[in-house]
């Protein structure tokens, strides 16, 4: 085995060759027991703090190991920077002649057929549409991966997108005209061949439980599973493991249904007919869907009798549909592909509309104009485990948040993850000099009317004396949108609110700025890394306890109750630690920052279980007092200026 803690050492390849690098005691830690975890295919749950350099300590043995590996990380931006930037910093540091690939699911790649195609129908909503494909088209001529992230001018939620890529559904496979310069076919012949393969959670789980992204096995192929951010994993596994059908599935098939219909000859003068008939049954249910986004319980829904009525109309026409379908679909693999969808929406219709729902959830979600009917299951930890049963293989599992109270058991219970290592790693940073915990007194009730004023009113004095640079987190969009009220044409510093600029944007500006106030909700909790003087305080309105009124939430909960089980105490309290690690996370990025964390919510120190929150976070210095918030914040601005 390799000398890891000379390699990741003061000395080492690493500290002389990548800028900026510096030796962690925990980093060398957390990296020997991963290397022990894949010698010894073992299962291995990790926490490390913030500053830990997790990346480089699961990279070096994972590089090191002669084991074919593959990585999942949270999100496709996660992807890119591990891929594009820490795997070649690391193989060049200890000249690793290891091959490296990045696979990503299959709407992710540009479809040279499907492009053409798009441009030969010529179908545009909007000029705008019309520049985006010659953009696309110019760009086709030369990417050498059809990664579209490569193409930053047309937006990532362009209508575009869908027609110039492929999906599982409308895939023409070996019959493509275009099959011998597949982007998607190469990415997977590259995954194949690499000795390290870099996914995300969803292609991840997409493989261990559906095979709907076409690349077919890849878990079996390989001798380790390293998942990074993983404790984003249990809400996505339980996701996969569920179904789902939209009422953008039902557009997008009628689309292609009827471009392929013309394609491969207009014969059939049924055809169309049948076809505006499910479009018109597909149309009947909009006016029972309700407008805006959010999600709703199934069972709930006060017009459940009108929708199931209008979902069986959408099925019954679907079924009208399969004699014209089985008649055409030898003409064409395009024809194959839409009837082989329009089996996969009624099955999955049929299993939303059965009644005999055990230990799942009906749910639907909205967003804008499309909604999708969710059945999804309660518990995906038995699933889980005996796909990991499948893959006899090692299995690493790390975050800066998967322990609550210093243990690991309510992760593990999430993913049925059996006999497995342990490891629990604090941040290198000197929290306690750093960093200041700073509870405001007398705060009223959280479901007091006046609370969000008084949050925004115990903020303005610590902003004041940072000088702006800070982080307003919220747990709703509500109190987010009424703080934005509050302190908009009222602070000496820019004020940057969620929703009024594109994310990744939003950051660049703070950032640009040095002196910004951002407000953010969900989103801005985790993944978000601003290292430096542009910010030096976060503040957060509430603990992160999960709407009760979600409905998978709700479920879940209500089924604990008839097991006997506490569901406040077993899951929402762990949960929201979990979630409040993360948005703590967010002040101290590097070993020189400093700043303050303002938890404004009473219940920290009022209820019992406060205690759980307290002793699960970094060990920072609490206090109750203003003034000495402010002087820590003078010396700060001083520090810096």
């Amino acid at each position: 085995m390799h000398d890891l803690e000379d390699l990741l050492g003061r000395d080492g390849p690493l500290a002389r060759k990548i800028e900026g690098f510096a030796p962690r005691e925990q980093q060398q830690a957390l990296a020997a027991a991963v290397a022990q975890a894949l010698e010894g295919m073992q299962t291995l749950v990790a926490e490390a703090g913030t500053g830990t350099g997790k990346t480089f300590a699961y990279l070096l043995p994972a590089l090191l190991s002669g084991r074919r590996v593959l990585i999942s990380t949270g999100t496709k931006t996660l992807q890119d920077q591990l891929f594009h930037r820490d795997f070649p910093a690391v193989r060049a540091a200890i000249g690793a002649p290891v091959k490296t690939a990045l696979l990503k699911g299959r709407s992710n790649y540009l479809c040279l057929h499907r492009m053409a195609s798009t441009a030969e129908q010529g179908l545009f909503d909007s000029r705008e549409r019309v520049r985006e494909l010659e953009a696309v088209r110019q760009w086709a001529a030369v990417t050498r991966t059809g990664d579209i992230g490569e193409l930053d001018v047309v937006p990532e939620n362009s209508p575009l997108w869908p027609q110039v890529t492929s999906s599982q559904d409308n895939c023409l496979g070996a019959e493509c005209p275009s099959f011998s310069r597949c982007h998607v076919l190469e990415a997977r012949r590259a995954a194949q061949e690499a000795d390290v393969v870099v996914v995300n959670h969803h292609l991840l789980l997409a493989d261990m439980v559906l095979k709907e992204d076409g690349f077919g096995e890849i878990l079996p192929g390989v001798d380790a599973v390293i998942v990074d951010e993983a404790h984003q994993l249990p809400d996505i596994a339980t996701q996969y493991f569920g179904l789902s059908v939209s009422t953008r599935q039902f557009a997008d098939w009628a689309h292609d249904l009827r471009a392929e219909y013309l394609r491969g000859a207009a014969d059939m003068p049924e055809f169309d007919a049948q076809l505006k008939a499910f479009e018109s049954a597909v149309g009947a249910l909009r006016p029972l869907l309700a407008e805006g986004a959010g999600r709703q319980e199934w069972d709930a829904l006060p017009n459940v009798r009108k929708l199931r009525s209008a979902l069986q109309d959408v099925s019954a026409a679907l079924e009208a549909l399969k004699p014209a379908l089985d008649a055409l679909a030898p003409r064409s693999r395009g024809l194959e592909n839409c009837r082989e969808r329009a089996e996969l929406m009624q099955s999955r219709l049929a299993a939303f509309l059965d009644d005999d729902q055990r230990r799942q959830v009906r749910w639907l979600e909205h967003f804008g104009r499309h909604t999708s009917f969710n059945l999804t299951p309660l518990d995906a930890a038995e699933r889980f485990a005996a796909r990991m049963q499948q893959n006899p293989s090692a299995w690493v599992f790390l975050s800066a948040t998967l322990s609550v109270g210093g243990k690991f058991g309510h992760y593990r219970e999430r993913l049925g993850v059996g006999e497995a290592e342990e490891l629990l790693l604090g941040s290198p940073f000197d929290f306690a000099k750093h960093a200041l915990l700073y509870l405001p007194p007398r705060m009223p009730a959280v479901d007091d009317p006046g609370y969000t004023r008084a949050v925004v009113a115990a903020a303005r004095p610590v902003i004041e004396a940072s000088g702006g640079r800070a982080f307003l987190l919220f747990t709703s969009h509500r109190a987010l949108k009424e703080a934005a009220e509050l302190l908009r044409g009222s602070l000496d510093y820019p004020l940057l609110v969620q929703g009024e600029m594109p994310r990744r944007r939003l950051l660049e500006t703070f950032r640009e700025l040095g002196n910004a106030v951002l407000l953010g909700t969900s989103s801005f909790w985790e993944g978000v890394d601003v290292k430096g003087p542009a910010l030096s305080v976060v503040i957060i309105d509430k603990l992160p306890f999960a709407s009760p009124g979600d409905p998978v939430l709700k479920a879940r909960l209500e089924l604990m109750k008839d097991e006997g089980r506490n569901p406040f105490m077993e899951y929402q309290l762990p949960q929201a630690v979990i979630a409040l690690k993360q948005g703590v996370g967010r002040l101290i990025r590097d070993a020189t920052d400093k700043g303050v964390m303002m938890l404004c919510d009473p219940r920290l120190t009022g209820k019992p279980y406060g205690r759980v929150f307290r002793e699960s976070l970094p060990p920072m210095k609490p206090t109750r007092d203003l003034d000495e918030v402010t002087a820590f914040l003078h010396d700060v601005l001083e520090e810096i200026a």
